[in-house]
């Protein structure tokens, strides 16, 4: 039996994946994946298993858009991404779940202390979240090399490869977003969290009783007249009838205090998208409204 030294064999250079119309792009163009510190503490996973340049080939792949799908369930992410071959690869990462009972026992802890549920619930992850899992004797993020299972279809012997590190880096950017995603990941959701920690509102950040407010409550509610005069009013209608009618001075309030869309496929960001489109209606609005004032008022006169 002859063996073959590794400068026996020919070198290929890396062929170029297939482009892909639509796929998940990362928000990062250059620099480091995730804004959060949670986020950057996921990646920091993936990072520590020393994949050399697969690291490299990945965040290439994530932010041309190569992956095309990815979808989160209870301890487990599938995705696809599309490579050199014509169909994508497969992509499973599994994590290890934390059980029924554990998590209980991180709810005590979250529910001791009203900081970590008003963080919580307003949707950011408390710096200090892992000393309550550490109080429970568990960790939120994977911690082991057996806590992680990764599998891809390509051909590739490495495990993480390429693609697995390209949705890895996807995830982070998404855990930027959604902080329960993590929890999911770990086996429960938003909900069920939620529900374990004793409801949707801490009762430390309850609201005093008001008796004024719980007297008018008591009262039955007053009928609707059946008047159509009285509903619709008489025929003295201000000059004004829209009040001041302005621009707001910011773009898209609503979606952003809404957040953003969950794996974003344009190229530019999901608000970046929706500002132009909120002035341009803005605009036209305003102009709409401004049409029908003077015609109110060339009619009146």
């Amino acid at each position: 039996m002859s063996w073959r030294r590794y400068y026996d064999f020919p070198y290929y250079p890396p062929a170029k994946p297939i482009a892909v119309d639509g796929g998940i792009k990362s928000k990062s163009k250059r620099g480091r994946f995730g804004e959060s510190w949670w986020a950057k503490r996921w990646i920091a996973t993936l990072e520590s298993f020393n994949i050399g340049a697969r690291l490299g080939r990945g965040r290439s792949y994530a932010r041309k858009g190569q992956v095309t799908s990815i979808d989160i369930q209870k301890g487990e992410v599938r995705a696809s991404v599309q490579g050199t071959r014509r169909k994508p690869y497969s992509v499973v990462i599994k994590v290890k779940s934390i059980s029924s009972a554990e998590w209980k026992k991180v709810a005590g802890v979250f529910a001791s202390q009203a900081i970590f549920a008003a963080k919580l619930l307003s949707g950011e992850m408390p710096e200090k979240i892992e000393d309550a899992f550490k109080q429970a004797g568990l960790s939120l993020f994977p911690e082991k090399l057996n806590d992680l299972a990764t599998d891809c279809s390509c051909p590739d012997w490495s495990n993480p490869c390429k693609h697995i590190a390209a949705v890895y880096y996807l995830l982070g950017e998404e855990f930027d977003r959604d902080p329960f995603l993590i929890f999911k990941l770990r086996g429960i959701t938003r909900e069920e969290l939620i529900e374990l920690m004793g409801g949707t509102q801490p009762a430390a950040f309850s609201l005093p009783s008001d008796p004024l407010q719980d007297q008018i409550a008591s009262l039955p509610p007053e009928p609707l007249k059946l008047d159509a005069h009285s509903f619709w009013g008489d025929d003295n209608l201000s000059d004004k009838p829209f009040g001041d009618v302005i621009i707001p001075s910011v773009a898209a309030t609503l979606p952003k205090r809404l957040g953003g869309f969950p794996f974003w496929r344009g190229e530019r960001g999901f608000i970046e998208s929706l500002e132009p489109a909120y002035r341009e209606a803005s605009r036209r609005g305003l102009n709409v409204i401004i049409g029908e004032a003077l015609d109110h008022t060339h009619r009146k006169g």
